[in-house]
């Protein structure tokens, strides 16, 4: 999430004066444009891994600062969520062996924190939303203790005005709100960066857009959150509704998300970018800025650019565009922001030869891709996948293409000669790209994500499923072997050993039925009977649990008045509710339950209901 120095703006003076540094930056940046100063005749790639941290019962754990000390390694930084960390590689010359090297290094400090990890009876996961993530671990306790992230969400809900909104509709929909940005950190992605000539940089960054689309596409790994199935890559919608400060003055005012795949083409140069995003963006962090970038430049010396690029670094373009110094020379890069983390290490190395094969085979016609495709087209395209995955068609260069058939017949062999172009060995494209090609008949991750979840929940419990899938997911990633080489989850493959269920809200319904306090009893029994309900919690407007009605009070109430009538749910309803918190364990309810004499337990957060727990539960669970 970039550099940790910042501050808080305090007056306008203070305001002033970092824009003013931002203004002097792009110009600077146009100035080395013209004199060419930057670097030239090399290429290099480089990645950073984002990854899940959980304990033993595969739900998030927030031993990153643990992690950290126990790594000891300037590589390993921390997260915006205590559950997540992020591990930045070495750049690497684009030669013979540079996408070896890279992922050599990979390996070895994945394995370095795994040790690490295991010691502590924690798990590394590598996946775009880790699938156990909870309404609970999205709150404010669970983000990191740094300044930048502390500014940033201080500034964002400063500029919301609210709370932030999701609705995410796929095939389960998910409407929540929340009170930070915290809920971007389910987010966890392989973020690949690729140094490009000056020259090319307007032709080079367009082509990154129009392959986008298919790229995500067979690259989706990141199907479900809380539980629900969404999008292939739920990453795109949540990150930019998570941090999304527009507000409701934008159902007039057609106002750009701070998470965006662009509005237009790029024509004349890379800067283009930095002057939209100057121009439609406040900046939301700010820092100290010792020198003044047009006079180094005066003086021979190459700036920094710090203020440009700590604004670039709070706009979260899909393919981002860096300006970066390295032994005193500049250099122009593109960053890749929308390939998720896992399966395993060789899948995202997959999908990062891919991407650079495709971006250094530029066919020679698509220099000027507007006159090839329209920029809508291509933006679409890039939804479609996110949404469908490989399970889409694509617009692409005036046909309606089906995707598979698109990377088959004409971004694979693109990407292999562009590999080769780069002088890559004929090994690793053979290995990298086969691991590509091997999806196309099979699987992505998406794909066998939601395949497993289904067929792990079919009979059981939801939180059961969704664990038992993520260790399946993680044995596999152990495994070494390509997602397309995953077998379909199920049962049989199953220890027994893969979880430990302790505590109410890995059990409990949170899909529970209920009545309104208004509504007529007549309607109550109905629901009873029609669902086979011996209990039905009762809300008031606010969403509180006031009550509960049972089979009991409905006898009770059938003997009392003979027929129900206009009588409404509030008046035969128990007031005195037995309830418990989620985080109550197991046993606890249980015993809560015999004690009572109850079948029941509304499960309450917050004050509001979230879930209910009954005997059946504990009785469905001792027989997992």
């Amino acid at each position: 999430m970039g550099d940790e120095s910042v501050k808080s703006i305090s007056n306008l003076r203070e305001r002033a004066n970092f824009l003013r540094h931002i203004l002097h930056d792009i110009d600077a940046f146009d100035q080395m444009i013209a004199e060419r100063k930057f670097e030239s005749g090399i290429q290099r790639i480089g990645a950073e891994q984002e990854f899940c941290i959980t304990n033993r019962n595969w739900e998030p754990a927030d031993a990153c600062s643990e992690l950290m000390k126990a790594v000891n390694d300037p590589h390993f930084t921390t997260e915006l969520a205590k559950y997540n960390m992020e591990l930045n590689l070495d750049p690497q010359e684009l030669t013979k062996d540079g996408f070896d090297k890279l992922e050599n290094q990979l390996r070895t400090l994945m394995e370095r924190v795994q040790f690490e990890a295991e010691k502590r009876q924690l798990h590394i996961v590598l996946t775009g939303i880790l699938p156990t993530i909870t309404p609970r671990h999205v709150e404010f306790e669970h983000m990191t203790v740094n300044p930048r992230f502390e500014e940033l969400n201080r500034r964002m809900k400063e500029h919301k005005g609210g709370e932030f909104e999701l609705n995410i509709q796929g095939v389960d929909q998910l409407i929540a709100k929340h009170d930070s940005i915290v809920f971007e950190a389910c987010n966890t992605s392989f973020q690949a960066h690729l140094q490009i000539e000056q020259d090319d940089a307007v032709a080079q960054y367009n082509w990154a857009q129009a392959i986008s689309g298919p790229v995500l596409a067979v690259s989706a790994n990141s199907p479900l959150l809380l539980g629900k199935e969404l999008w292939a890559e739920t990453r795109i919608a949540l990150f930019q509704q998570s941090v999304d400060i527009r507000n409701g003055s934008t159902l007039i005012r057609e106002q750009q998300p701070r998470v965006t795949f662009g509005t237009r083409w790029v024509r004349e140069s890379i800067s283009e970018i930095f002057k939209e995003d100057i121009a439609r963006f406040t900046f939301l962090v700010a820092a100290d800025v010792e020198h003044d970038s047009l006079e180094l430049l005066k003086q021979g010396k190459i700036p920094e650019l710090k203020a440009l690029r700590m604004h670039n670094g709070t706009v979260y373009r899909w393919n981002r565009p860096c300006y970066g110094v390295a032994n005193g020379v500049a250099h122009l890069r593109i960053e890749n922001r929308y390939i998720p983390s896992g399966p395993t290490i060789l899948d995202e190395m997959a999908n990062f030869a891919f991407w650079v094969g495709l971006m250094k085979g530029m066919p020679e016609e698509y220099s000027k891709m507007w006159e090839k495709m329209d920029f809508r087209r291509v933006k679409a395209n890039f939804l479609r996948a996110a949404i469908s995955g490989m399970e889409t068609k694509l617009q692409w260069m005036g046909k309606v293409v089906d995707t598979k058939e698109l990377i088959h017949d004409e971004l694979l062999p693109i990407a292999e000669n562009g590999l080769r172009k780069a002088g890559i060995d004929d090994a690793s494209i053979r290995n990298y790209l086969g691991v590509i090609r091997q999806r196309l008949t099979s699987r992505n991750g998406a794909q066998w994500m939601t395949g497993a979840y289904r067929s792990l929940k079919e009979g059981h419990l939801k939180d059961v499923a969704l664990r038992r899938m993520t260790a399946l997911m993680h044995r596999n990633q152990c495994s070494g072997k390509p997602v397309g080489e995953w077998e379909q989850a199920n049962l049989s493959q199953l220890t027994g050993n893969e979880l430990k269920l302790e505590q109410v809200y890995q059990v409990m319904s949170t899909d529970p039925q209920t009545v309104h306090e208004h509504d007529l009893v007549e309607l109550v029994e109905k629901i009873m009977k029609w669902r086979s309900f011996h209990h039905l919690p009762v809300e008031n407007e606010a969403g509180e649990c006031i009550g509960i009605i049972t089979t009991t009070n409905l006898k009770l109430a059938k003997e009392k008045f003979g027929e129900y009538g206009n009588r409404f749910a509030s008046e035969i309803m128990e007031r005195n509710v037995v309830t418990v918190e989620p985080n109550e364990s197991i046993a606890a309810a249980k015993k809560l339950m015999i004690e009572k004499g109850i079948g029941s337990l509304p499960v309450i957060y917050h004050g509001k209901l979230v879930g209910v727990i009954t005997k059946f539960d504990v009785v469905e669970l001792e027989e997992e």
